[in-house]
């Protein structure tokens, strides 16, 4: 039987209650509320299932060390100490993401660079080589957090951001964030079982988020890939499982979703992106 262990599930102030509820429906256990965040308990493969399924989270973070922090020299060693052998090899590439809310750290970058330095000067002493920088595409991103006194560090299992679907290419001027859209559907309280309709619909991204929660469709089904899917331990067979169980509860919408929009562009440009996300069928713009 696989182990369950914590994560945190991070989300926009608001919509706290709604990723709660999410990873509840989903079998999460332990599920604890915070501010921007829940915490809750699950395997492996509910970690996978989190990332694909969750619509109102933005990361799915594994906590892998907690301890106090009380000056510089204290993070630097404490990161250094932690394995870092058993989440990438000296060849793989790192990026690190911080925040910090604390009176003796005040700058979050120069964290970021404090725990990098960590993590390169133990492969650097213990294999004589290093792992490079890549911020875009890492094989490992690391969150750190402080809050006060105490340094949390998390894998970054998302990779990019879940509000990067994957299915928009085109945008107008000012995009509707797809985390804070399926928030905002699902905080109205529609449910798929009535018509939808977006008079000012843009891009299509509330279109296209009404949609995926109509058909019970995983949200993260077009991302181009998962930060997990670089880390030692990944499982491509439990991930496809994983993946097919989501799929065979897609269901049958038989409602209206339209779109309108003044600009012929923006117009063109939804249904590129709801084309993307294989949506072409369901919704008319």
């Amino acid at each position: 039987m696989a182990k369950n262990f914590r994560m945190i599930g991070k989300t926009l102030y608001g919509l706290e209650d709604l990723l709660a509820k999410e990873l509840q429906d989903l079998g999460a256990s332990h599920v604890e509320k915070g501010v921007r965040n829940v915490s809750f308990e699950g395997d492996t493969g509910f970690m996978y299932k989190a990332n694909l399924c969750c619509r109102t989270a933005i990361k799915i973070l594994k906590p892998i060390a907690v301890f106090n922090v009380f000056k510089e020299d204290d993070l630097y060693k404490k990161i250094y100490d932690i394995p870092w052998e058993h989440y990438m090899s000296c060849d793989g590439t790192l990026a690190v993401d911080s925040s910090v809310f604390s009176k003796t750290f005040t700058h979050s970058h120069y964290i970021s660079l404090k725990v990098k330095d960590a993590i390169v000067d133990r492969f650097r002493d213990k294999e004589g080589e290093r792992p490079n920088i890549d911020l875009d595409h890492p094989t490992l991103r690391v969150n750190v957090h402080i809050d006060r006194k105490i340094c949390t560090v998390s894998l970054d299992s998302s990779g990019g951001s879940l509000h990067k679907r994957g299915y928009r290419t085109e945008t107008g001027i000012a995009p509707l964030n797809e985390v804070l859209a399926a928030g905002m559907i699902l905080l109205s309280g529609w449910n798929g079982q009535c018509d939808f309709l977006d008079p000012m619909c843009g891009s299509g991204t509330l279109l296209t988020e009404a949609a995926m929660i109509a058909g019970n469709i995983p949200p993260n089904l077009n991302k181009d890939e998962f930060g997990f899917e670089t880390w030692p331990d990944f499982d491509v067979d439990l991930y496809e499982l994983i993946e097919e169980a989501a799929l065979k509860k897609v269901k049958d919408f038989p409602f209206k979703i339209r779109g309108f929009d003044r600009d012929s562009k923006m117009v063109q440009k939804a249904r590129v992106n709801i084309k993307n996300a294989n949506l072409q069928e369901f919704i008319e713009v």
